[in-house]
């Protein structure tokens, strides 16, 4: 007879596809997973993974099981919610997986109604500008810049935002202001790493000005956006950053790029009261923010 206990094990590895990995997220040693998931195929009588060089690979049969173990866990995590809360309030952990611009300087400071709502629940903002963030699931809501591909992920579209090309007012006191993209590329341009950019929309420097390398180059928007300020070049930087900063000035204004935000959620905490809060929460968010477009 399957044991509930066991399905954790299986699922861990189902997402991970590695039993290390699964044992690091689990808290235990790989043996006990490797030990647990054979149980669990003795009992279910069937093989639930294929052992494969790229990593556990689930069978027919397991991703028939999938189905299940996810709908068990989402229960388990709903009635654990509602032990552990008084009755009309919600407590506990609400963890939010974001990119580093939208997390510090989107969500960050609009999570005033969420708090006022819930003061007993505590909210874990994650950023990461990386394209597997969500890959982990290791959250309640994920926010991501491409269309996420995890499985067992339920997705849509949050929001569309325009970025801009920005120089601070000291810089353009001291440099000609460029008027188009040809006399941008002259000035030393501020961008992210390329060898550690794995995410096709954030590159905005390579559609815009294709072969021109910038001078500045940091891994996340919050360094872009300071570099820019210190008067050291000019940036690409979401209008939501930028836009309200009285110590940068938009240039080619001509030139607007677009790009667009997705949530999601995973299955199993689909139905968990405090995730469908903080998903509301930032919906509401996203409609009253001046500078991003609900989709």
């Amino acid at each position: 007879m399957i044991q509930a206990d066991d399905l954790r094990f299986f699922l861990e590895v189902a997402r991970t596809r590695r039993l290390v990995a699964a044992a690091r997220g689990l808290g235990v040693e790989h043996t006990t997973v490797g030990r647990r998931v054979t149980q669990l195929e003795r009992a279910a009588e069937t093989r639930l993974f294929d052992r494969t060089p790229q990593g556990w690979e689930l069978t027919e049969a397991g991703r028939g099981l999938l189905v299940h173990a996810e709908a068990v866990e989402s229960s388990l995590l709903a009635a654990a919610e509602e032990l552990g809360s008084a009755r009309g309030r919600l407590s506990g952990t609400l963890r939010i997986a974001a990119p580093d611009g939208f997390g510090a300087f989107v969500l960050s400071p609009g999570l005033g109604g969420l708090r006022s709502d819930h003061p007993e629940l505590t909210v874990e903002i994650v950023t990461e500008t990386r394209l597997n963030l969500l890959a982990t699931r290791e959250f309640d809501i994920g926010i991501s810049l491409e269309e996420p591909t995890t499985r067992g992920v339920r997705s849509r579209r949050l929001a569309t935002y325009g970025l801009s090309f920005y120089a601070s007012r000291e810089y353009l006191s001291r440099q000609e202001r460029p008027l188009d993209l040809a006399e941008v590329s002259r000035h030393p341009l501020i961008g992210y790493v390329d060898a550690l950019l794995d995410i096709p929309a954030l590159r905005f420097l390579d559609s815009a000005l294709p072969g021109v390398r910038p001078a500045i180059q940091t891994n996340n928007v919050t360094g872009q956006w300071m570099a820019a300020v210190a008067g050291l070049g000019i940036a690409v930087l979401p209008d939501f950053v930028a836009a309200g900063d009285d110590r940068l000035v938009r240039i080619v204004e001509q030139t607007k790029i677009e790009r667009t935000y997705w949530i999601a959620v995973p299955t199993e905490h689909q139905r968990l009261a405090r995730t469908r809060a903080g998903e509301s929460a930032l919906l509401e968010l996203v409609r009253n923010h001046e500078h991003l477009r609900a989709v």
